[in-house]
């Protein structure tokens, strides 16, 4: 049965693996720019006999033909780019590229598929149907490498019937995974207001029309388009996340930056707050005697997960690792790119317990801490390849 020799292939080639996974945690390259981890990619499929294409500059492509190729379709996805943080772990794998990080686990996320790849090509006479394997640059960073893929044609020629994707999860121990159906990850939307007045003298306020006054009553004004327009039962979160302006004590400027981020998932609610955003903001700050530049840069939708996906994928897993081991994934207000594959093609995205308490491995993602027990990457390679192998 493939599944049971999956198994045996994912423990057999754990080792190999693990240590990929340290060589692309110790040089990560941050989005867009993840020329070395695109070179590793292509040399590694290159071995693997498997044929690919690049895209996007550093997006690698590849394809495996199983039996009867055109009867069932799957793609799989990883994200190969790392943060801008440096790291504080005392590691011998620590990051060697100063002030990048891979503090998102996409390191892991390469070496799963990297590994169910080498899986699928040694068990192609074993499954039926067509996998391609979709390693992508720049999720981290608008405007997120799966549009850019999608718009050069990832999704077509083959077209995937489906399409999964794993994300390593701090706070879930490692044997573990977890699912979700519908909804699973929130919209990012990045939003940047100029606040701007008339400075002068900071003893002399009454001459001034103070920005930093103003926007901070913006700041404060904001929040209350979440907490009197947005459905209780539809989580939307707003941060402002930078106030920047002035320069000393006794001068009131004459602007003031802010930034910031919106949350959804809705999709019909996002585009509504966007323009109560807008609104408020140019409206709050004349009525202040000031003006007020505004732009709402679009950012990832939410990450949905296909109902019938989801009970099949869920159901794989339970065989794979028993049902004890497999849990729901709660809802999270981050953002994952993926979701732009999942407008399009059914999509199931699931997370990877990566946590060990006991050995103090519990550090959050997008922090200088960030590490995973790499006991998780046999579990990541074979849940990877078993979805490419039985999955529709």
């Amino acid at each position: 049965m493939v599944i049971q020799k999956i198994k045996e292939l994912a423990k057999q080639y754990t080792a190999e693996f693990i240590d990929i996974r340290r060589y692309l945690h110790a040089h990560p390259e941050l989005s867009y720019q993840e020329f070395e981890t695109s070179q590793l990619v292509q040399q590694k499929l290159k071995e693997y006999n498997i044929p690919f294409e690049i895209k996007s500059t550093t997006g690698v492509v590849g394809i495996i033909g199983g039996k009867n190729p055109q009867s069932r379709i799957v793609a799989l996805r990883a994200d190969l780019d790392a943060l801008p943080i440096t790291e504080q772990n005392d590691v011998p794998y620590k990051s060697r590229n100063p002030g990048v990080m891979h503090a998102c686990g996409h390191d892991v996320h390469t070496t799963c598929l990297l590994g169910a790849a080498k899986i699928l090509s040694q068990t192609k006479d074993q499954w039926e149907g067509t996998v391609k394997l979709i390693f992508q640059p720049g999720e981290e960073k608008n405007p997120g490498g799966a549009s850019l893929l999608i718009k050069e044609g990832v999704l077509e020629n083959p077209k995937p019937q489906s399409i999964f994707a794993l994300h390593v999860n701090p706070q879930l121990e490692v044997g573990l995974l977890s699912f979700r159906a519908g909804k699973v990850m929130a919209s990012a939307d990045e939003i940047y207001i100029t606040v701007k007045g008339k400075g002068g003298h900071a003893a002399t306020p009454h001459l001034t029309s103070d920005p930093i006054l103003i926007a901070s009553h913006l700041v404060v004004s904001l929040q209350q388009i979440i907490s009197r327009n947005v459905n209780p039962f539809s989580p939307s979160v707003l941060s402002i996340t930078s106030f920047q302006g002035g320069f000393t004590t006794n001068v009131i400027p004459t602007e003031v930056k802010l930034m910031g981020t919106f949350r959804a998932m809705d999709e019909e609610w996002r585009f509504k707050a966007h323009e109560l955003i807008k609104k408020q903001t140019l409206e709050l700050v004349q009525a202040m005697g000031g003006e007020a530049d505004i732009h709402i840069d679009v950012g990832y939708p939410c990450v949905y997960n296909n109902a019938e996906l989801y009970q099949r994928a869920k159901s794989i897993a339970e065989d794979f690792m028993g049902s004890e081991n497999v849990q729901e994934t709660e809802m999270r207000m981050g953002a994952e790119d993926f979701g732009y594959y999942s407008q399009q093609i059914p999509g199931c995205f699931f997370r990877l317990g990566t946590a060990n308490k006991a050995k103090g491995i519990t550090a959050g993602v997008h922090t200088p801490l960030f590490n995973v027990d790499e006991a998780a990457i046999e579990i990541g390679i074979g849940m990877m390849a078993t979805f490419g192998a039985t999955a529709k």
